[in-house]
C-alpha cells in the first residue's frame, strides 16, 4: 500500500488527535487570535469558492480559484491551519503543521493530481497553465464562472466553518481562563 493511500485513511482520524493536542498546548492571546482569525477566515472562503466550483469525478474543474492554483482546497485548509497556528502562539503547533503538511496534505495532493492525469486529458495542459499550490494571478479560465451554491452544500463545506466557530470558541475560553490564572 503506498504512502499516500495510507494518509488518505489516517488524516482524519489524525486530525482529531492533532486538535486535543492543539488545545492542550495552545497558549492564545487576544491579539494573535484576531490576526490568525483573519487568516482563518482567507482559509475558509477560499474552500467556499473552491467547493461550489468542483464537479469530483465528472470534470475538471478549472474555474473559480482553480484559474489560480490547481489546489484550492488544500490551500484554503493550508491558510486554515497557519491562522490557527497564529492563535496558539505555540511553536509545537507550527512543527505539528509543517509535519502534517509534508507528511499526509503533499503526498495526498501528488496521488490527486496521478488520478486526474489518468482520468482528463486537459490536465496535462492545465498543469503547465496553473501552479500547484501557491496561486499566480493572471493565469487560467475566468474566476467567476460557474461558482455553485448547490455544490458548496453537496460538498458539506459548511462544516469547515462550525469547526472554524468550534476552535475559536475553545481559544476564547482559553484567553479568558488563563487570564483569570
Amino acid at each position: 500500500m503506498s504512502w499516500a493511500r495510507i494518509a488518505r485513511r489516517i488524516r482524519v482520524p489524525l486530525s482529531f488527535v492533532v486538535g486535543v493536542l492543539y488545545c492542550w498546548l495552545a497558549q492564545p492571546s487576544w491579539l494573535a487570535l484576531a490576526i490568525g482569525l483573519a487568516v482563518v477566515a482567507l482559509g475558509l472562503a477560499l474552500r467556499a469558492a473552491a467547493s461550489g466550483h468542483i464537479r469530483k469525478d465528472r470534470e475538471l474543474s478549472m474555474t473559480g480559484p482553480y484559474a489560480y492554483t490547481r489546489n484550492p482546497l488544500y490551500l484554503g485548509s493550508l491558510l486554515i491551519g497557519i491562522g490557527f497556528a497564529i492563535a496558539s502562539r505555540s511553536l509545537w503547533v507550527v512543527l505539528a503543521l509543517m509535519v502534517l503538511l509534508a507528511a499526509i496534505y503533499w503526498p495526498l495532493i501528488g496521488a490527486e493530481e496521478q488520478y486526474l492525469r489518468s482520468r482528463f486529458p486537459d490536465f496535462e495542459s492545465y498543469a503547465r497553465r496553473v501552479p500547484r499550490l501557491l496561486p499566480r494571478f493572471g493565469v487560467g479560465a475566468p474566476a467567476s464562472a460557474g461558482f455553485s451554491r448547490d455544490l458548496y452544500r453537496q460538498h458539506r463545506e459548511y462544516q469547515a466553518v462550525i469547526g472554524a466557530l468550534v476552535v475559536t470558541a475553545i481559544l476564547v475560553v482559553k484567553i479568558v481562563w488563563l487570564q483569570g490564572r
